[in-house]
């Protein structure tokens, strides 16, 4: 499995468990919290994508 990939789930489950907190901290809905992590994946692929060429 490529190093990156590993390194981009470890990043995407720490980043998840701070948004969670972020989320309780702002009081995000459902919607906010759903919305900041299709960002999040859509970013994490864009930069993956970016690092395979």
């Amino acid at each position: 499995m490529d190093p990156g990939l590993i390194l981009l789930v470890f990043l995407a489950f720490l980043f998840a468990w701070l948004l969670n907190k972020v989320r309780r901290f702002f009081r995000l809905g459902a919607v906010g919290y759903a919305g900041v992590m299709i960002v999040f994946v859509i970013a994490m692929l864009l930069i993956w994508g970016q690092h395979m060429r």
